[in-house]
């Protein structure tokens, strides 16, 4: 396992297994300080930088929330509209990335151009860290998910889990990725138009990635231990912000899950996370159940990106 220290976290296709399992332990480690809420001084020489290109409340409030809970100082954008790279002088990467890497020893970065926190870090000196580009993945998203699996379940094998949603949505993206691996079986669920992309589906044929897709969630849902879900019904994510319509569409039937499916098909120790916000996909009344596990998911952001931050500017190797 090589260091993390300085280490951009730009996409899961290049962390390995001893990796995630180094991150999860320093969350255990860390995970009081959030739990009591009470802060420390382990980055209290440090500031981060969070550079938010597309509206955020989980991620960025999670990630500066951590970087407090370690002492540490933030600064920062939520509305590129109010940086020299939303008006009329459309700031380049390049330049806004060499101005920010003074202010700041990491930057987290969420952009609705895919692949522009990889640009990003080309040109900067400190660490950057993908909080979501476009389609592309959502990597501190996903390493959440995962603890919070390892949490519920103590290990990432011998899984089956079911995806449904929009497969073309950077979670769904990262955490195919991540599958590669541990032992797990992926149940993909989504309407034909937002299926997986062919060049996708060869690159996970390559990392030999076990996984399948079905007509409908009622199809499996017996079978999955974990039901991982987005919406259906989904914003355009190569848009800086897409503001509210009058009409927004409908989640069809086969793609939902409900409180009376899951007490009909569903394991009973069966989890269901969504990484928020959710339309109508995931009805209300499964917010009371044994399965809802995105509260603590929700919660676990906090000591997940508190581990990431101390690892990559080197305050725990």
């Amino acid at each position: 396992m090589r260091s993390f220290l300085g280490r951009d976290i730009l996409s899961l296709k290049d962390v390995e297994r001893d990796d995630y399992f180094r991150i999860f332990e320093v969350a255990e480690q860390l995970r009081p300080h959030a739990e009591n809420r009470r802060n420390a001084d382990l980055l209290r020489h440090k500031t981060l930088l969070t550079a938010f290109y597309q509206p955020s409340t989980r991620t960025r409030l999670s990630t500066e929330a951590a970087m407090h809970r370690l002492g540490g100082h933030v600064l920062g954008f939520s509305d590129a509209k109010m940086t020299r790279a939303g008006d009329f002088y459309q700031e380049s990467m390049k330049d806004t990335v060499k101005m920010l890497e003074y202010y700041g020893d990491v930057i987290a970065m969420r952009h609705h151009v895919q692949g522009a926190p990889h640009e990003a870090a080309r040109w900067a000196s400190v660490p950057v860290i993908n909080c979501g580009d476009g389609w592309g993945e959502h990597p501190t998203q996903v390493l959440t998910d995962l603890y919070t699996i390892w949490r519920d379940r103590g290990t990432l094998d011998g899984l089956s889990v079911l995806c449904v949603g929009d497969m073309r949505m950077r979670t769904m993206h990262s955490i195919l990725y991540a599958s590669s691996q541990f032992d797990m079986d992926m149940m993909v669920v989504s309407p034909p138009e937002l299926s997986l992309l062919e060049d996708f589906t060869v690159e996970l044929d390559e990392r030999s990635v076990r996984y399948r897709e079905v007509e409908s969630v009622e199809e499996c849902l017996g079978e999955a231990d974990v039901i991982y879900m987005e919406p259906v019904v989904q914003a355009d994510y190569t848009e800086s912000r897409v503001d509210p319509t009058a009409e927004r569409g409908t989640t069809p039937a086969a793609y939902r899950v409900t409180g009376a499916l899951l007490r009909a098909e569903a394991k009973r120790d069966a989890i269901v996370l969504h990484s928020l916000p959710r339309m109508d996909e995931l009805t209300t009344d499964v917010d009371s159940t044994r399965h809802a596990r995105y509260w603590a998911e929700a919660a676990n952001g906090v000591a997940l990106r508190m581990a990431l931050l101390s690892l990559v500017l080197g305050a725990i190797e």
